[in-house]
């Protein structure tokens, strides 16, 4: 399994269900500047793999299969899907929804794979939609809303979650939030994510990302404020959010501030705890309030402070579940074991 994010790349080895080992492998700001687009980094992240199951003593050609983490690619359907030439071609030419270090996923996978004539993989993309035709309209009619999610762990923990209640996913109304870096509200309806906020464009800000903001200020700022494009599209996704506020998006940190008494990082904190329990009830308007659960996932929910302020707006829609934590890796593991067991087919992209 193979995870490549902003600053590392994350490895694992499964036997079935088991993980043998999962390691994080940590890039210096000095080994990844030199290149000039996530893309380019394949071949520097490729060695860096291969090293690693060298030391490990796992030979590539007793492997199965591989399984990258699928990207921003054009939207589909939930799924795993065989990284195949139009993915790449895609890939490769930039006919993605995003420039995003998730899309090299595939590209890594395949690259390890196709030496040995093994099959290659990525799992629930990014870009998995399943919207509804009403949730496609923006108010603009030259901005149509995108569904891009952190869907691989979404649905992971959408489809956990009705395994301990005895309920196949497909039966059940749930609102599933991935509490990250990015922030992703979802509705789940009887087995489709019928709607989210994307993380990139709206919803609630994050300890990175502005989410929505008010429009004529936010355009005024783009025609007035002297920024690029690129400045601008950093601003919003990568140094807005509590990183704005405070100078930092450690939540650890933050919630230290808070206990020596930081006024100013409370009502921040408590303001993302604010938008993130507001965007719920949302999507419980979405599934016209017949809510089975609300199930609260990622990094951040490991923050007894953060679930406590979100918690005592949304109880009353439904109970909430928590799984602290991001479960992609055992997420890819188990979407390639479905395959290999015949107990669904991969998905071709085309």
């Amino acid at each position: 399994m193979i995870n490549p994010g902003a600053t590392s790349t994350k490895v694992a080895l499964y036997e079935d269900e088991t993980p043998i080992f999962v390691e994080i492998i940590r890039h210096s700001g000095e080994e990844l500047n030199r290149f000039e687009t996530y893309l380019d980094q394949h071949s520097f992240r490729r060695e860096v793999i291969l090293k690693l199951l060298a030391k490990k003593g796992v030979r590539p050609e007793k492997l199965d299969v591989v399984v990258g983490r699928g990207g921003p690619f054009k939207p589909l359907v939930s799924g795993t899907y065989r990284v195949n030439e139009p993915m790449l071609d895609d890939i490769s030419k930039g006919r993605v929804q995003a420039e995003h270090i998730s899309n090299i996923g595939a590209v890594l996978a395949d690259e390890i794979a196709r030496p040995y004539g093994l099959p290659a993989f990525v799992v629930d993309p990014v870009s998995v939609d399943e919207f509804d035709p009403v949730a496609r309209i923006s108010g603009l009619p030259e901005l149509k809303r995108k569904c891009l999610s952190h869907a691989l762990n979404l649905k992971m923990v959408a489809k956990k979650y009705s395994r301990s209640v005895g309920k196949p996913y497909e039966e059940l109304n749930l609102i599933v939030v991935h509490l990250g870096g990015g922030i992703s509200v979802t509705a789940h309806q009887r087995g489709r994510m019928v709607d989210v906020n994307n993380a990139n464009d709206g919803g609630p800000f994050s300890p990175q990302r502005t989410g929505s903001l008010p429009v004529t200020g936010l355009t005024k700022l783009c025609y007035e404020g002297g920024y690029t494009l690129p400045e601008m599209i950093s601003k919003l996704i990568k140094k807005g959010g509590l990183l704005a506020y405070l100078g930092t998006d450690n939540l650890e940190e933050i919630t230290q501030r808070i206990d020596n008494g930081d006024s100013r990082a409370k009502l921040c904190l408590e303001a993302m705890a604010y938008q993130i329990a507001k965007e719920i009830g949302a999507m419980a308007t979405v599934l016209k309030g017949r809510v089975d659960a609300i199930i609260i996932t990622g990094g951040m929910a490991h923050s007894q402070l953060l679930l406590d302020w979100i918690k005592e707006r949304i109880t009353f829609i439904s109970e909430v579940v928590v799984y602290p934590g991001e479960d992609e890796m055992e997420a890819l593991a188990l979407g390639a074991l479905r395959v290999l067991r015949g107990e669904e087919e991969a998905k071709e992209y085309s």
